[in-house]
């Protein structure tokens, strides 16, 4: 029997875990879904916001310094990666994309561990954020509580960007037809540099958000970005909508598999068996997701004319 309190507990973490994944797929989908880029160094920009906002936090042992200084950095960052790096790639295929982003991976591993050591950095939240309060009864940690209200209104911050403003008007344009876009004289590079800043930043703001929950370390991009990808696919490749949708279902779908996989397995498996079966189940599920989304919608559930 599965208790409620429990359960609610569980889900409250699942959408927790959802808007971290939302953050940084919003920004992965924008410039995958607009540039055509295929940026597996993504996770490794998320990496550097969670550095940034560790080591300022841990120097003036502010947390909310060390984010509002780690959004900037890495957006500069982002910038000046996309101008000398990312640019040449454009007109090149995926394949030739992803090999130079994974070099991207390797080298910004090995540049953290130079500059900060091989150790992680552990974030210490101020305490207004490390407290609990009360909902329906259950205690519930003020820290993810303030997660899900930020995932939110950067949601609704992405809708008004993309949907009413000009530069939302000049993206969804250079999404559509860049060539287009640029014979009316706009210069469609400033636009894809804005682009990939923004993601940058909304990654960097995943990364500092996670720094307190998850651990600081050299690599911590490389995981989560492939459940990233499947947010994308299943929320359809170039949607905002979808990715939030997406990074919903996967969040609150891996964490209750990981919390309740097992009890449901030991009601018809021998105690042993579920024990071993259920955490290689219940990382599978995801996939398994993915899997059915793709069967009966290949465009996935929100594809981006309809996002």
């Amino acid at each position: 029997m599965i208790d409620a309190t429990l359960l609610l507990e569980q889900l409250f973490n699942g959408i927790q875990f959802g808007m971290l994944l939302f953050l940084l797929a919003a920004g992965l989908t924008l410039v995958f879904g607009i540039m055509d880029l295929m940026n597996l160094a993504h996770g490794s920009l998320y990496m550097m916001g969670a550095y940034f906002a560790a080591t300022v936090t841990r120097a003036t042992d502010s947390f909310m310094l060390g984010l509002a200084v780690a959004l900037p950095a890495t957006l500069m960052l982002g910038i000046v990666l996309e101008i000398v790096v990312l640019r040449k790639l454009y007109d090149r295929g995926h394949l030739d994309q992803v090999l130079a982003t994974f070099g991207m991976i390797l080298f910004f591993n090995e540049l953290v561990r130079l500059i900060w050591g091989a150790d992680g950095i552990e974030i210490v939240l101020p305490g207004f954020l490390n407290q609990t309060v009360q909902l329906f009864g259950v205690p519930l940690p003020m820290y993810r509580i303030v997660v899900i209200g930020v995932g939110l209104s950067v949601a609704a911050f992405l809708y008004v960007l993309v949907v009413k403003t000009r530069l939302g008007m000049l993206i969804r344009a250079g999404a559509s037809n860049r060539e287009m876009v640029g014979a009316l004289g706009i210069d469609i590079k400033r636009v894809f540099t804005l682009v990939f800043g923004l993601g940058a930043a909304l990654a960097a703001l995943a990364g500092a958000l996670a720094g307190p929950i998850f651990a600081v370390t050299i690599g911590m991009g490389e995981h989560i970005l492939i459940q990233v990808l499947v947010v994308i696919v299943i929320g359809g490749i170039g949607s905002i909508k979808g990715a939030f949708v997406g990074a919903l279902l996967i969040g609150v779908m891996d964490i209750l598999g990981r919390s309740f996989l097992d009890t449901f397995f030991k009601l018809f498996l021998p105690v042993n068996t579920a024990e071993t079966a259920a955490p290689a189940a219940a990382s599978m599920l995801i996939y398994i997701l993915m899997a059915l989304v793709l069967f009966f919608r290949p465009q996935g559930l929100f594809p981006a004319r309809s996002g």
